[in-house]
């Protein structure tokens, strides 16, 4: 009788777990965890995004400022717990950026100084014309110009760097406030859009994990160099607490 009972609350256990409820319990709290996620609140808080899940499969619509900002969203929801599939629909104010284009190259930078604390996006103008990158706007301090070259040299696809950035010496508003808890969807598509951004780790095949901040990646890089620039990269990204990389050499 005990063993009847008991295996009635199993099966009374379990379909309330596959229930319409419980699914849409789930659904609505992906949801959610996209709307506070740091990327929609910090990055794509002006834009116009609808999150909906059903069972787990989120379709995104609505309308965003930036060609880049298309992807970020897909990055984050991508990698919420529960989430089984991503439909983005969102489209693009004007055109969408030609690949190889002036414009899809000044999204490119734009995503190589976002992420990084170390240098400041907000403060920070791009153009591009012809390949070549022209940098303008308010830096910190002599280094901190110097390192906004560094980065942006190193996308994919550029030709060329003008720095025009002012050395001001006036307090610059901040890229993040300093200790923010940012959650694991996060960091992790930052991750991935950094290494996709990059010209040597954009051809890398990589799996990116956060837990609690700290970023395991694993993969396949072509030599040393290729690893240890993977894990210096990760390492200077918002909210990484620590890295552990696992990538194996051809």
């Amino acid at each position: 009788m005990k063993t009847s009972i008991s295996a009635l609350l199993s099966a009374l256990a379990l379909l309330a777990l596959n229930s319409p409820l419980h699914a849409s319990q789930a659904d609505s709290r992906i949801e959610n965890a996209a709307r506070q996620s740091h990327v929609f609140k910090t990055y794509l808080h002006n834009d116009d995004i609808t999150v909906r899940s059903g069972n787990g499969a989120v379709t995104l619509t609505g309308m965003v400022a930036e060609g880049f900002h298309k992807t970020l969203a897909q990055e984050v929801v991508s990698g919420l717990p529960g989430v089984r599939s991503v439909e983005n629909r969102l489209e693009v104010e004007g055109a969408s950026p030609t690949p190889n284009s002036d414009a899809w190259l000044r999204d490119k930078v734009k995503v190589a100084l976002l992420f990084t604390p170390r240098v400041n996006a907000l403060a920070t103008e791009v153009e591009v014309y012809d390949g070549v990158v022209t940098l303008r706007g308010a830096a910190a301090s002599q280094a901190q110009k110097a390192l906004t070259t560094q980065y942006a040299e190193h996308v994919e696809g550029i030709r060329g760097i003008r720095n025009e950035m002012v050395v001001s010496r006036a307090p610059i508003l901040a890229h993040r406030t300093a200790g923010e808890k940012i959650d694991d969807a996060s960091v992790s598509a930052q991750v991935n859009m950094t290494l996709l951004n990059h010209r040597l780790t954009s051809v890398l095949n990589t799996t990116v994990r956060s837990k609690r901040g700290v970023v395991t990646v694993r993969g396949q890089a072509g030599n040393a160099f290729e690893k240890r620039l993977v894990g210096q990269l990760i390492a200077d990204i918002n909210g990484v607490k620590g890295v552990r990389n696992r990538m194996t050499l051809k």
